[in-house]
């Protein structure tokens, strides 16, 4: 039988949700990446930073990114190549599904929407090869929604941060959480989902939590659980046993002790 999940004991406090989007925000304005797809609201462009980023560094993606919106700037010049085209415009960034599946959605949007891109989350999950996570970036960072976009950065900043350590909160839970967090109104919507991701990427990373680095670990429930916890005894260092009684031994000791003594002029 799979393990329960363990609720929030308490849930956060409005006062330790704003805190904790006051300090990250803070945080962010000083220490965010310029990244290209942050100085854009264009949906499609938006929508081709994301999947690209799917599996793929940023700093790899930061290479191929401009090369593509080159080739295709628009959602109709993109519906316009073949699939074969597209693809080999992907060579080099792999999981070549991923090029399909943008190619799909800009056909069906340009086919069956009139090349204009939905605003709703709910309604970009209806199109091809957009999820839960992709349909709410969309929507927060190229429409400004106050959407939650929950992706494996996203999702260890909030497990390690509003949960307990030894909890193991759903994806239902999480999201929820996430939604809660989220700011409002728009703009700090849109700042708020792209500095919780860099967060993950930069300070709260799978590898190691540099908590002496993080804005929010005042309020995370992770450090304070560490600090509460009574530190670990020393262990005494083992001592070399002593060895075996030789008369013979001790005579010799005694002997070389008594000849400065006991030595003449």
């Amino acid at each position: 039988m799979p393990p329960k999940s363990i609720p929030l004991r308490p849930p956060p406090s409005a006062e330790t949700i704003r805190t904790f989007q006051q300090r990250l925000l803070r945080w962010f304005r000083r220490h965010g990446r310029d990244l290209p797809w942050r100085k854009t609201r264009n949906p499609y462009h938006v929508l081709v930073s994301e999947v690209m980023l799917q599996q793929t560094q940023v700093s790899r993606v930061e290479q191929y990114y401009p090369g593509f919106l080159a080739r295709y700037p628009t959602l109709d010049r993109l519906a316009a190549a073949s699939p074969a085209e597209v693809r080999e415009s992907w060579d080099g960034l792999g999981y070549y599904r991923r090029a399909a599946n943008l190619h799909r959605f800009a056909v069906t949007v340009v086919e069956d929407m009139k090349g204009e891109v939905p605003r709703s989350s709910e309604a970009l999950r209806r199109l091809p090869g957009i999820g839960r996570y992709t349909a709410g970036a969309i929507a927060s960072f190229a429409f400004e929604q106050p959407e939650a976009a929950v992706d494996t950065n996203v999702s260890r900043v909030i497990r390690r941060a509003f949960f307990s350590p030894r909890a193991k909160p759903s994806e239902r839970r999480v999201w929820g959480l996430a939604a809660t967090l989220v700011p409002p109104r728009g703009k700090t919507a849109w700042a708020f989902n792209q500095a919780i991701m860099e967060l993950g990427a930069l300070i709260c990373t799978a590898r190691v939590a540099r908590c002496g680095k993080c804005p929010v670990s005042g309020v995370c429930r992770g450090v304070i659980a560490a600090s509460r916890r009574p530190p670990t005894p020393a262990v005494p260092a083992a001592r070399s046993p002593s060895p075996p009684f030789s008369p013979a031994a001790a005579a010799g000791r005694n002997t070389r002790r008594a000849l400065p003594s006991g030595r003449s002029g």
